[in-house]
């Protein structure tokens, strides 16, 4: 079974402590010019942006983080946060602000990083990215340039409440095809809760639930990038693809047997966090992003992740694998900052991902207002100790990984898969529509 080559070193990259290492930030980009005038207390700091706060289920705490740094920092820095709406795409918030001249300093993106390329730094040769686990970078380094480096692993799956699936018997570890996660839902149901949340967010559908289709299509990733390759050139029949179908199988299960609160409202997030973690329903189609808000709603819970079966034969390749990969990449513009704001830009990342306060932050446990990120850097003293946590670094280590093709999606993909899923979704559309609809993404 072929991994890309960052999972198998990742479980060693998050768990194992190891040394800090160098964090001279070198010639282009080392620590922000002293402005003290020789009284060690900062008179003029370099000004910089941060757009968005990564992630919207953390950006309380993202904001504390960045309050501590320009609070305590030695470095001369003020890094202002800029909020973005929720759910908008990236290159429709950072376009125009280009086209104003004012470009965010620091920025985190996925598919628009090709879009980014000619505008931002290339961190090749920089100490934090020497220290990033092997194969971490390779998403973003477009034709030779590193244009960014990795934030976090994340994985994402069929998130379960442990006391809810222990009362109902379901061993997650038992299901092993399709119809075991059938019966698992049905268990649930039979013993009070619903037995699953499945949200309709366009992002969840359009992004990560299409990538369990995509992840499942090849055993190979040389054979998962030729049928992408096929759709871009219009030539791939999803109707034809098993894999398509198994998919759309437990599609129509997750359908089913959602509670009756999911939608595809944006504030399905919310109660979605709200009917796992009260235990209304056993299980909840995200990310471990999800984690710090469950357990800010039922601190003493406990969370896991599960794979999402869509083949009916056991040991079928992906029935007990959980994708897993970089959900986003920290950029530098370049293009309108000053060489005096990259080297602050790079101050303030350092920090987090180097010195124990900014490791806190980073890796820390949300209710010590850190934001629970799994490290995928070599010096890391501090790593997450959540249940949830320990489950997946357990699926890295066995090699039980499904690969991020959502990845190597183009930008405003997601979005157009999203439109599609909802309209199934919500039975606007059948099968054969639905085909049709992502099939159109591709060559719109």
């Amino acid at each position: 079974m072929r991994k890309t080559r960052w999972v198998a070193t990742l479980a060693a990259a998050s768990l194992v402590l190891v040394a800090c290492g160098d964090d001279d930030s070198g010639s282009t980009s080392g620590t922000a010019t002293d402005q003290t005038g020789g009284s060690g207390e900062c008179t003029s700091p370099t000004e910089i942006t941060w757009l968005g706060t990564i992630k919207i289920e953390i950006q309380d705490q993202f904001k504390a983080a960045i309050a501590d740094y320009n609070a305590t920092n030695t470095d001369c820095v003020k890094v202002t946060v800029i909020d973005t709406a929720q759910g908008e795409a990236f290159l429709q918030t950072v376009t125009p602000m280009y086209e104003a001249g004012k470009a965010p300093t620091i920025m985190t993106a996925l598919q628009e990083l090709p879009n980014m390329a000619d505008k931002v730094m290339d961190w090749t040769g920089q100490p934090l990215a020497d220290l990033a686990a092997p194969g971490t970078l390779d998403v973003a380094n477009i034709d030779g340039k590193q244009v960014g480096i990795p934030i976090t692993a994340e994985a994402f799956g069929l998130l379960y409440n442990k006391a809810v699936l222990d009362a109902a018997s379901v061993d997650p570890a038992s299901i092993a095809t399709r119809s075991d996660l059938a019966a698992a839902l049905d268990a649930i149901a039979a013993s009070g809760p619903a037995g699953v949340h499945f949200s309709g967010l366009w992002w969840s559908l359009g992004a990560h639930f299409t990538n369990i289709y995509h992840a499942n299509s090849a055993d190979t990733a040389e054979g998962r990038m030729a049928i992408l390759d096929q759709l871009k050139a219009g030539t791939y029949d999803l109707m034809s693809d098993q894999a398509f179908l198994d998919w759309l199988d437990t599609f129509d299960l997750l359908k089913a047997d959602t509670i009756d609160t999911a939608t595809i409202s944006d504030d399905d997030y919310n109660v979605g966090v709200e009917d796992l973690a009260s235990g209304d329903a056993g299980t909840w189609f995200m990310g471990n992003w999800a984690e710090p808000n469950l357990l800010e709603a039922t601190p003493d819970g406990e969370f896991g992740v599960m794979p999402v079966a869509i083949s009916d034969t056991e040991g079928a390749y992906g029935n007990d694998s959980i994708s897993v990969g970089v959900p986003f990449y920290m950029m530098i513009d370049q293009e309108q900052s000053t060489p005096e704001q990259r080297a602050a830009a790079i101050s303030v990342i350092t920090w987090f991902l180097t010195t124990p306060e900014g490791q806190a932050h980073w890796a820390g446990p949300i209710e010590s207002n850190g934001m629970s990120f799994i490290p995928v850097y070599d010096g890391f003293t501090v790593t997450p100790s959540t249940y949830m946590a320990a489950r997946i670094a357990e699926y890295i280590a066995d090699g039980k990984t499904l690969q991020w093709v959502n990845s190597a999606y183009p930008a405003g993909l997601q979005e157009c898969y999203g439109t599609a899923t909802q309209k199934y979704y919500d039975s606007v559309s059948d099968r054969e529509t639905l085909a049709k609809d992502m099939e159109a993404c591709w060559v719109a």
